[in-house]
């Protein structure tokens, strides 16, 4: 186990200015793994990082985050369970990347691809 750090909150940069309202969070546990999504032009996004505390408890740092000067950066932490890790659960994709998602099923993976064939 490793002491983790996270900043959780809201803070938004302009022009020779920052509103900061984040809170530093410790606690003992391992990193699992990352999953990020971008915007069409990599200006926005949302970075998932998945973590186990020391208890077992899983939990995700969720960062929706903006590079454009007075968009707010948004981060709060989620307690979730293996499921939402699943191919059905709202963390499919960070289960995935971290390799703790099953393989699709054939008609979940056609369901996924809007069942279009061909």
């Amino acid at each position: 186990m490793e002491d983790i750090e996270l900043q959780i909150g809201r803070i938004v940069y302009g022009n020779g200015w920052t509103n900061n309202t984040q809170q530093t969070v410790k606690f003992q546990g391992e990193r699992l793994g990352r999953w990020m999504y971008y915007d069409d032009d990599d200006t926005r996004g949302v970075t998932q990082t998945l973590y186990r505390a020391a208890d077992g408890t899983l939990v995700v740092h969720i960062e929706d985050w903006s590079k454009w000067q007075g968009e707010p950066n948004h981060s709060r932490l989620v307690p979730i369970m293996e499921d939402d890790l699943q191919p059905t659960g709202d963390f499919r994709y960070l289960g995935a990347a971290c390799g703790m998602a099953r393989p699709l099923a054939l008609e979940e993976a056609l369901a996924e691809a809007g069942g279009e064939d061909g």
